[in-house]
């Protein structure tokens, strides 16, 4: 079982727990920031996915750190000690990243992005951020990227969906076309 797969089982074991206790918010912040907490550490991550280190020295860390976090939601401490235990702290990032698209779907808020040759105006992001959630049915959570190697128009990914109407596509599919037309 891939990291991914493993996170996203952990994951959804989270999020039903957190659900079933009223608490689904808190503990996806409480899980991001210990996460964030930890990546943003030099030695840390390398030290609690190191194999040479004992489970239990792990999860002495782990407990030191959930005391020095503070008010972390119980649901999320018991995780931390759970995966302590079973030598399993290196899928941190992965389950925090799990979480938060649960958590989205839950929502019903879906990620997207837009790429353009040029950057795009507010007023622009908004109204394309409207069409999409009118046709997705959800909440858009939009972000703008610019390349300009796509020459004009937009690469619209939503989730696995693609939709390209870039200039440099449009190209492409004519020189298919000709090339087809010429043999």
């Amino acid at each position: 079982m891939t990291s991914r797969a493993a996170g996203t089982r952990y994951a959804r074991a989270l999020f039903d727990v957190a659900r079933k206790e009223g608490n689904i918010d808190q503990a996806g912040r409480d899980l991001a920031a210990f996460a964030q907490m930890v990546a943003g550490h030099d030695l840390l991550p390398r030290v609690l996915s190191n194999p040479a280190i004992p489970a239990s020295r792990k999860r002495a860390v782990i407990e030191d750190l959930i005391a020095r976090a503070g008010s972390l939601a119980p649901v999320v401490g018991k995780l931390l000690m759970l995966l302590a235990e079973r030598d399993r702290l290196v899928l941190l990032p992965d389950i925090a990243a799990a979480y938060q698209n649960r958590l989205m779907e839950h929502a019903n808020v879906v990620r997207a992005e837009v790429v353009t040759a040029i950057g795009l105006t507010g007023d622009r992001m908004a109204a394309l951020q409207q069409g999409l959630a009118q046709a997705t049915g959800r909440q858009v959570q939009l972000e703008g990227r610019v390349d300009p190697s796509i020459i004009g128009g937009a690469i619209t990914r939503i989730g696995s969906t693609v939709y390209d109407g870039s200039v440099t596509r449009q190209l492409e599919k004519m020189k298919e076309a000709l090339t087809a037309a010429a043999s």
